[in-house]
């Protein structure tokens, strides 16, 4: 939910009186050519080293001296970028929005002093237990949105992505989790009621991993605990939630 977030932020900062520009890190992808792979032959796209640092530091020290800066658009099917003709500019008054999974790592902004940042971590911290035995996981819900996202809008199966998790998890814990702790400000994105919403995409996605795939047993496992609750309409959840992310028809552009 980080892009979510990051729109409201802004909205917020508008309210405020504040005029805020936003930078997405997933614009600033090395080439295929030049990503990392993983200890599979992989390629590791959640390794900070995915990102070009050199390049996104000096468009950072550039905008905050108040230059022009012309930033890149990654294509992800051609997997390299062109950069924007129009350029940005940032105004003594504004400020700068980074969204992206590396946000916490002092490698990512390296060349940006430490009182001009200000760090904020967003993670859906579920909380819900269905009985004394069925705890809904953090894990599983990420995922489960994850899914459902990725076949909306990346074209991707459930099989494909739970073929692709164990890779994300080893990300997180590599670059993520260990530094946590550096956010100055710590946001819940997770809502009691979307299982119920992600219920009505997730559980046909799930149900066509076939048997003789070796997704098939987490498929299932996923497939039982989405039974544990009512299906909900996507029409119930407001334009401008952070589920409208993962579920479409969100009043925002992604």
């Amino acid at each position: 939910g980080k892009t979510t977030f990051a729109k409201r932020l802004s909205i917020q900062l508008l309210a405020m009186g504040v005029v805020p520009k936003a930078i997405s890190l997933d614009n600033f992808f090395v080439p295929r050519e030049r990503t990392p792979r993983d200890e599979e032959g992989n390629y590791d796209f959640e390794s900070i080293d995915a990102i070009d640092l050199e390049l996104l530091n000096t468009c950072l020290v550039d905008l905050l001296s108040g230059k022009e800066v012309n930033l890149p658009v990654f294509d992800f099917k051609a997997g390299d970028r062109v950069f924007s003709p129009e350029p940005m500019v940032l105004m003594k008054d504004q400020i700068l929005i980074i969204e992206g999974i590396h946000g916490l790592n002092p490698r990512l902004t390296k060349d940006i002093p430490g009182q001009s940042k200000f760090k904020i971590y967003i993670s859906a911290l579920t909380q819900i237990n269905c009985d004394a035995t069925h705890r809904i996981s953090t894990t599983d819900n990420r995922l489960i949105r994850r899914m459902v996202r990725d076949s909306r809008y990346r074209g991707k199966s459930a099989e494909q992505t739970l073929e692709m998790w164990k890779s994300v998890r080893r990300g997180e814990n590599t670059y993520i989790f260990p530094f946590q702790n550096n956010a100055e400000g710590v946001f819940n994105s997770a809502l009691d009621y979307e299982i119920g919403v992600l219920k009505t995409q997730a559980e046909s996605l799930l149900k066509e991993v076939k048997a003789n795939s070796p997704q098939y047993t987490e498929a299932r496992r996923l497939l039982e605990l989405l039974h544990l609750f009512l299906p909900i309409p996507r029409e119930f959840v407001p334009d401008m939630s952070i589920l409208r992310e993962f579920v479409g028809g969100s009043a925002f552009k992604y």
